[in-house]
């Protein structure tokens, strides 16, 4: 799910000021407070956080600011935050709401604090994570209905030269400090920004506004505003990319490169993972299961194809022609009947099944180019439909099996699965503030096995191919940050999945490189969730229920790792004791 890490790289990298600096905590301090002003301030530090968020109180006609002078400010309100919250007893908090606001504000900061490390706003060039993949997304999403609305829209847009004029200032320091993306990332970011300077206003994606508006003034001023501001700024940007910025550039791939390198891929993993687990360790923890995996394809392989051996059973499942497709059409419907077949036997995993409209659409020609993946946008309004932003990818190298697994993890019973369950739930602003790839990502990582488990990925070339990739973020990520692997060990370790084209592969090595650590957090949250599962099966015996389980994890929202098992042990405790 691409949109989660977009957005918390865009609120790292912005800087906004809160209305006022929170105060040192008094002694009448209390959470329900705190929590106010934390979910304040990260509306005043990220202004685009309503359009993807059931968040109130926000406005809809200011921009991120990332100058300096912000930047400085919002850590002095960080601090300040963390001053306050460090005040509190969480076990003098009686409300059980605030108590989780506790713990998700505790991450929240912390993780925010040690990322200052990694000076983010000084190489923020990224396909994967910058604003040349998000904002064509949330200029779609900017509220037009009233007179209002499309004076907030003008007033925004108009701010997007000024964005601009940060940024490329931003990245001019980090080049003279030493901070740089890698030189191929920002070859694909500057595809990306090539894809969206059109001719005309009217093609242009950031033209969405007045698509979404029946006023032909309004039509017309935003045509102008992207004709005069939006694509001059966008050319300005390009040409900094393609003349200064992408001959600058580091030609390698570890953020220990960077300066405080070490420090900044240890914050990143904590951030991402919410375990305090150096990259060493993750990295054998994926070998580890990695080996099991494999271990399963050779017994599925030998009864499947009569040979035990790895690479032969991958060659197989990958030339079968019954995983090909006819054309990119075929591919789309093909996602569309998973999705759906999908929703129907999610009953089998949860109490009551969320039924927000889901949509399968293609992305564009741009972004497929550039290397973006696959990813969820989800959609606050429950009535209308979240997407799952399909990369199919060239015709000759898509299969049914990936398809379907990529499929299940983005949407039944994966993250659609996920966000739609907790949008019913009342939660408050901090809980949908939260966020950490460890429990959104390990989420789907256990939807796609749940799948497997209830035949939802029936085949054969399914069920080898779903076990052949989890863990292996675990183990090239610190490969290539801790351990500096080249690009062509990296490549030649993704080519060994027996799952990547050569492209795929390169395309994952520029990801892993632009947001380090992030690859591992899948599995960091997957096997936590279903090592809580095994135990919980273990404690309870034929009172175990699988139903239950997921409404336990999936209960509270976006948590913390350590949150989740607290939750979860607490939920055995109660059910032995009332079987007692």
């Amino acid at each position: 799910m691409r949109n989660g890490l977009m957005f918390r790289a865009l609120l790292i990298a912005a800087a906004a000021i809160c209305c006022s600096t929170p105060s040192i905590a008094k002694p009448s301090d209390s959470m329900a407070r705190l929590s106010s002003d934390i979910v304040a301030y990260r509306l005043h530090a990220n202004p685009f956080i309503p359009l993807t968020a059931d968040i109130k109180g926000g406005r809809n006609d200011n921009f991120i600011d990332i100058s300096p002078l912000a930047i400085a400010r919002d850590q002095e309100t960080v601090d300040a935050l963390l001053v306050r919250l460090n005040a509190i007893d969480p076990d003098h908090i009686a409300a059980k709401g605030d108590r989780l606001d506790y713990y998700l504000a505790r991450e929240m900061l912390e993780a925010d604090k040690g990322l200052r490390v990694c000076r983010n706003e000084l190489w923020s060039v990224s396909h994967m994570s910058g604003w040349p993949s998000a904002f064509p997304e949330l200029v779609e999403r900017q509220p037009v209905a009233s007179a209002r609305d499309r004076a907030d829209a003008l007033a925004r847009w108009s701010a997007f030269p000024g964005f601009i004029a940060s940024d490329i200032a931003n990245l001019k320091r980090g080049l003279a400090r030493g901070y740089s993306a890698p030189r191929s990332v920002a070859v694909r970011t500057l595809a990306q920004v090539e894809g969206l300077i059109t001719a005309k206003p009217e093609e242009s994606p950031f033209f969405a506004p007045a698509l979404s508006s029946k006023s032909r003034a309004f039509m017309a001023r935003f045509a102008a505003l992207v004709r005069d501001r939006i694509t001059p700024a966008l050319k300005t940007y390009r040409d900094f990319l393609k003349d200064r910025y992408i001959p600058a550039a580091r030609t390698s791939l570890s953020v220990l490169d960077l300066p405080k390198g070490r420090a900044c891929y240890d914050a990143w993993l904590r951030s991402y993972t919410t375990h305090d687990r150096p990259g060493e360790a993750v990295a054998a923890l994926g070998e580890q299961t990695v080996a099991a995996n494999i271990a399963d394809i050779r017994r599925i392989g030998q009864k499947l194809y009569g040979t035990d051996d790895y690479a032969t059973i991958m060659k197989r499942v990958k030339n079968d022609p019954s995983e090909r497709f006819a054309s990119k059409d075929e591919i789309v419907a093909f996602n569309r009947e998973i999705e759906a077949s999908a929703q129907v036997a999610a009953a089998a995993l949860i109490d009551v099944v969320p039924t927000q409209p889901f949509e399968v659409r293609p992305i564009t020609g741009a972004m497929e180019a550039s290397g973006a993946s696959s990813h969820y946008v989800p959609e606050p309004d429950p009535a209308k439909p979240a997407l799952y932003s399909l990369q199919a990818g060239k015709l000759e190298d898509a299969r049914r099996a990936t398809m379907a697994i990529t499929a299940v993890h983005e949407g039944y019973p994966g993250h659609h699965f996920q966000f739609a369950y907790a949008a019913r739930i009342e939660a408050s602003p901090m809980s949908r503030l939260s966020g950490n790839s460890a429990y959104v990502e390990g989420w789907a990582r256990y939807a796609e096995r749940m799948a497997d488990e209830i035949d939802l990925l029936a085949s054969p070339q399914a069920k080898i191919s779903r076990r052949a990739w989890p863990a292996r973020g675990m183990v090239v990520d610190p490969g290539i940050h801790v351990g500096h692997w080249s690009r062509e060990k990296a490549v030649a370790y993704l080519l060994s999945t027996g799952l990547r084209t050569e492209t795929q592969a390169q395309d994952m090595v520029d990801r892993i490189a632009i947001i380090p650590g992030q690859l591992t957090a899948y599995d960091s949250g997957g096997l936590e969730i279903v090592a809580l599962r095994d135990q919980a099966r273990t404690a309870l015996g034929a009172r175990f229920d699988l139903k239950q389980f997921n409404a336990v994890v999936l209960g509270d929202g976006v948590v913390p790792l350590a949150l989740l098992r607290r939750n979860v042990e607490a939920w055995i405790a109660a059910k032995l004791k009332a079987a007692d």
